[in-house]
């Protein structure tokens, strides 16, 4: 039995979340918003691709360490 999980297709909900926080944060820089804003915004959308791009490499067997 293998702890290797399933590679994501590119529709996953992971993927659409965090192409949706990028483009939130992208909207909050062009609108002008408070930069405290743009800068939770853009955390987000990073955390949410980091977990998009770990999680794929575990899948490819490039990943490093366990998740807790």
């Amino acid at each position: 039995m293998s702890n290797t999980p399933k590679i994501l297709p590119p529709d996953h909900q992971c993927y659409t979340a965090a192409v949706e926080a990028m483009r939130l944060y992208h909207e909050a820089l062009d609108t002008g918003a408070p930069a405290s804003e743009v800068e939770r915004l853009r955390l987000i959308a990073e955390s949410l691709f980091q977990a998009v791009t770990d999680y794929q490499m575990r899948a490819f067997g490039r990943g490093r360490g366990t998740i807790h």
